[in-house]
Parts: structure tokens; C-alpha cells; sequence
């Protein structure tokens, strides 16, 4: 059972979601940076605070396949590169897919491609179930700053107001792998 500022921190979350508002949470290896990827102010506050030019694009983490499928162009993969994609889900590999045209720049920035990665860290799923869709996801820490990896340096860093979901990263050591889903090259050690 979860406990209950755990529970309050997810529905204070969700609320600030649907405002377009910026969040943390955990993921598998450091909190996250969070935000509707439906909603351009959200991703352009996002995108301010760690100062990172909206060219470079962004990465989804969803919960299930099912909530990527309004982003990407499913229809463009073969049987095998689902496959080969599908073995490494859930868990910490993220993977470059075709966009589909009517999803947004700012998440895409210069490519015709968006980075998508459904989580097995329990934390995510359950946000991304409650909010109905994918986050964006981008490491927790301000420019030059190592990426936060508890809820103390979280407001640390942004502020004791700002909202967290409150929960334990993964564990893992590193951010998560960067794959190709096309080529199966190797973007990004994990």
C-alpha cells in the first residue's frame, strides 16, 4: 500500500500536469523533469529550465505502447523492428522512432523522428496512467549541476515548491540507452 504523501504528491502532480506545469519523478536511474507533451507552454518552460534549445527534441515515457501510438508512426515499423524493440520493453532502453507528421516540433525539434521509452519503473507507470498519456522526460538538474537522484535535491535545486513525486529512483547508475529502432545502432551507451 502506498503511502499516503506519496499518494498526495501524485495527485498534486496530476494537477499541476493539466495546468502545464513542470514536475519531477523518478525514473530508473535519476528523477526526471516531466511535463504534457500536448501542451507548448509546458514544454517551453521545460525547455527554459535547463536551458536546452528546443532543436535537439525530446524524449517520451509512457506507461504502455499504447499511449506513444498518437506520437509516433507505428505503421512504419516492420515486424522485426518491433520485435527487437519489444524485447527491451519495459525497462531503461530508449528508442528513436518515426514521428508521426501531425506530432508537434517542440517535442521532434529538427527530426522527423521522436525518442520514446516505456518505463518498468512502477513510479512512472502509475503517473503516466493517472495523467492518460506520456510525459516528456528529461533528466532533473539545472545546467552544469549533477541530475538529481533524491527528492532532497530536487527542491534543492528547483525550490521547496516545486512539485515532485515523491518516490525512490531505480537504482541504476546510468541514464537509459539510446537505440535507433530502424537500424538497431547504438545512439547512446546506457
Amino acid at each position: 500500500m502506498k503511502m499516503k504523501s506519496e499518494d498526495k504528491s501524485l495527485t498534486q502532480c496530476i494537477n499541476q500536469l493539466r495546468q502545464s506545469a513542470v514536475i519531477a519523478y523518478p525514473t530508473e536511474a535519476v528523477f526526471g523533469l516531466g511535463c504534457d507533451p500536448d501542451s507548448e507552454a509546458a514544454v517551453m518552460a521545460l525547455l527554459a529550465l535547463k536551458h536546452r534549445p528546443v532543436e535537439k527534441g525530446l524524449i517520451l515515457i509512457a506507461a504502455d505502447y499504447q499511449q506513444l501510438l498518437p506520437y509516433i508512426a507505428d505503421e512504419q515499423l516492420s515486424a522485426e523492428q518491433k520485435e527487437r524493440m519489444f524485447s527491451r520493453w519495459p525497462g531503461p532502453v530508449t528508442w528513436v522512432l518515426p514521428a508521426r507528421a501531425t506530432t508537434p516540433g517542440w517535442l521532434t525539434g529538427k527530426f522527423s523522428s521522436l525518442a520514446v521509452r516505456v518505463s518498468d519503473h512502477p513510479d512512472v507507470a502509475t503517473l503516466c496512467h493517472a495523467f492518460g498519456k506520456p510525459l516528456v522526460s528529461t533528466s532533473a538538474n539545472l545546467t552544469g549541476l549533477p541530475p538529481c537522484r533524491h527528492v532532497a535535491e530536487v527542491l534543492a535545486q528547483f525550490g521547496d515548491e516545486f512539485p515532485v513525486f515523491c518516490g525512490e529512483t531505480g537504482g541504476r547508475q546510468n541514464p537509459s540507452e539510446i537505440r535507433d529502432v530502424l537500424t538497431g545502432e547504438l545512439i547512446r551507451q546506457g
